[in-house]
Parts: structure tokens; C-alpha cells; sequence
């Protein structure tokens, strides 16, 4: 029996094979050309299909770790603020942090590169095999309150103690409600010594307290952070301020 092209995609579908099914027809196509005899085709066919599988969970977990672009250590503009940690975030690629369970803490004015060099770190983790979990500051704390309300506080503690990597990204760039510090500070403890958390923040340290509105509860939260952790310092010209004054230059230009 010998199906035809199309019965063979069907089949192919079928067997949820689409990966040989999107690429038979080319691979077909190079046998008959004497590109590559039915033996190499095949190997190819098979490494198309765990590519496509590979992609697709690829895919499904940059789904599921809540990040929604994808960043790259590639595409940062090193050159236009040379006060920047870049041996340190290049090192940090390895991502040996996550492994020895080390927290991260970028701090910084805003438009220095903290959430593009944070979340480029987190999409290598989800390349990687790793399990991510990015959440804005606010989101965080607000996600917590919702799951209080609808009586799924412990199973969304225990997804957030679970992650490899916790990314709680903008702190401070709103402001927090009354028990956001001790919130936060439960996160951090659930998570000490057992996996990593990485914190973005405009605001230096001696803020704080007050913009948390606890000076009880930032001693510990930054203990815990800084103890087998990696303070980088962002400092130095704002990206985003360079891009808002070429726009404005292009608009000035423009009849």
C-alpha cells in the first residue's frame, strides 16, 4: 500500500506528528533531487519533529512564566552608559545563581536597563529548562490579596515558593498598600536557601521602610535578599530619556 503526499500529512497529524508533517513534502522533494538519500531524510524528518516539540514547549513556558517580551543580553546597548554592571549581568548569564540558589537585586534609576537585564536573565532561565514566574511589584501584591479573597492563598504561596526563579520586577514604581512589606517579605522567606528571587527597584535601600511603611519587616526582607545574594548597582544615563529626545528630534525635523 502507498499513500500519496497528502495521506501521509494526514497521517502524520494524526500520530500528532506535525513536525514531520510540515516538512515532508521538502524532504521528499531533496530525495528525489539526489540531495540526500531516504536514510539521511528520515534522520532530518525525525530531528524536525523534535524540533518542533522542542519550540512548542518553548513556547508553552515563556506562556506560563507571565513574561511578556522576550529580552535579550544580545540586544542591550552596552555602549551608550559605561557605568553600567555588564561583566557582573554577563556573568550572570551562566545562570550558576540558579543553581546555588542565590537571590538577585538590581537597583537604579529608571531607563538604566534593570528590567531588560532581568528579564533577559529569566527568559534564559525558561531556554533552559528552568521554571519562571515574573510579576510586576504591584501585580504581585495584588495577586496575593485576589487569592486571599477567593480562598487560594496557600496554593498560590506554594506556586510562587515552587518556581526556579521568581522575578519581581518594578518595586516601588507604585505605590504599595499597608501590608505590601510583609507580603513580600513572606515571599522572600518561603523562598530563602531553596530557590532564587530576583528584585528590580528605582529606589535605594534607606526608602525602604518608609515606602514599605515597616522598618521591622525591610531588615529581614533584605537580609534575606542580600545574604547569598548579588547586589548590582545600575547607575549612569537613562536609555529611555535618549530614545524620548530622538523622537522628539525626529518630530522637531518633520514639516
Amino acid at each position: 500500500m502507498t499513500m500519496s503526499i497528502t495521506e501521509l500529512e494526514q497521517a502524520l497529524r494524526a500520530l500528532r506528528l506535525s513536525g514531520m508533517s510540515a516538512t515532508m513534502q521538502a524532504r521528499a522533494l531533496q530525495v528525489a533531487q539526489h540531495e540526500m538519500d531516504f536514510l539521511e531524510a528520515f534522520s532530518w524528518l525525525v530531528q524536525d519533529e523534535l524540533d518542533r516539540r522542542r519550540s512548542r514547549l518553548l513556547d508553552r513556558r515563556f506562556t506560563l512564566s507571565g513574561l511578556r517580551e522576550r529580552k535579550d543580553l544580545k540586544d542591550f546597548d552596552w555602549t551608550y552608559n559605561t557605568r553600567l554592571p555588564k561583566r557582573e549581568v554577563l556573568a550572570l548569564g551562566t545562570l550558576q545563581f540558579l543553581d546555588a540558589k542565590e537571590d538577585l537585586l538590581l537597583i537604579g534609576p529608571p531607563g538604566t536597563g534593570k528590567s531588560h537585564c532581568a528579564k533577559a536573565l529569566a527568559l534564559l532561565a525558561v531556554q533552559r529548562g528552568y521554571t519562571v514566574l515574573y510579576r510586576e511589584a504591584h501585580q504581585l501584591i495584588e495577586d496575593l490579596a485576589e487569592a486571599r479573597e477567593l480562598g487560594q492563598l496557600r496554593a498560590y504561596r506554594k506556586q510562587l515558593k515552587s518556581v526556579d526563579l521568581l522575578l519581581i520586577d518594578d518595586l516601588f514604581l507604585r505605590k504599595l498598600p499597608a501590608q505590601a512589606g510583609d507580603e513580600l517579605a513572606d515571599v522572600l522567606m518561603s523562598r530563602y536557601e531553596k530557590a532564587s528571587t530576583l528584585v528590580t527597584s528605582n529606589r535605594p535601600f534607606e526608602d525602604w521602610a518608609r515606602l514599605l511603611g515597616d522598618t521591622v519587616v525591610v531588615t529581614p526582607l533584605l537580609d534575606r535578599l542580600l545574604h547569598h545574594g548579588h547586589l548590582l548597582k545600575f547607575e549612569g544615563k537613562s536609555w529611555r530619556l535618549k530614545e524620548a529626545a530622538a523622537r522628539l528630534a525626529k518630530q522637531a525635523k518633520s514639516p
